[in-house]
């Protein structure tokens, strides 16, 4: 045992030592001059593509034909644009009506609701009169016979 031991620290030592040295001869080396790069090539510049000429939006159209359609085009957007003013007048109008509506129906609720608080303190009051009616006639004569 004691001699498995005694070669275990022997060899330990020997690794120690020989890995220092293996170590320290690396670290000697002194390093070499850098590479010198190479010039890289300079790219070409990217060109933009020349753009195909736009075609003619309304081909075999004099000017004067061009003109007469712009014309009616121009005169039907204004009618359209009559026309929804039109429409946007008469729904203010519906949206005022409806208003006045909606108001008038919340006051009608709420007097219903007024109308109804009172009869249902009516019917209270009624019922405790009827409670005290019975109590009166009916327990108050059997208690005291």
């Amino acid at each position: 045992m004691k001699t498995s031991i005694v070669f275990g620290m022997i060899a330990l030592l020997a690794f120690v030592s020989f890995s220092q040295t293996t170590f320290a001869i690396e670290t000697e080396q002194e390093p070499g001059p850098p590479q010198i790069p190479e010039p890289s090539p300079i790219p070409e510049p990217i060109r933009m593509p020349n753009p195909p000429p736009a075609p003619d939006p309304f081909p075999e159209e004099s000017d004067s034909e061009k003109v007469k359609r712009l014309i009616e085009e121009n005169d039907n957007l204004k009618q359209q644009n009559k026309n929804l003013q039109n429409q946007i007048s008469s729904l203010n109008n519906e949206k005022s009506r409806l208003q006045a509506e909606i108001s008038e129906l919340n006051n009608s609720i709420q007097s219903l609701k007024e109308i109804t608080l009172e009869q249902i303190r009516v019917i209270l009051d009624l019922v405790n009169q009827l409670k005290e009616i019975i109590y009166e006639k009916i327990f108050s004569p059997t208690i005291q016979l």
